[in-house]
């Protein structure tokens, strides 16, 4: 799977880096590396993933967020 390590970005991708570096404590997450490949992309991932978890009236409980985290964590060969 292609990947933009942390270190390589150019450009916007570097700010989106950086900011996902703020978030998450120092560490870019794989799933973000993986959709930094294509922006378009990306940004569709995003608007699901707001549409699906953040929304206060979400069809998902809390508990099923978390085991469609882990399901897509595994797919991607994430660390548990």
């Amino acid at each position: 799977i292609p990947v933009v390590l942390p270190e390589k970005p150019r450009g916007l991708g570097r700010l989106l880096f950086r900011w996902a570096r703020r978030q998450y404590g120092g560490v870019v997450p794989g799933i973000f590396q993986i959709l930094a490949v294509d922006m378009s992309v990306a940004r569709a991932a995003g608007a699901i993933y707001r549409r699906l978890h953040l929304r206060p009236d979400s069809p998902l409980t809390r508990l099923q967020r978390e085991m469609l985290a882990t399901v897509v964590n595994g797919k991607v060969g994430g660390a548990p």
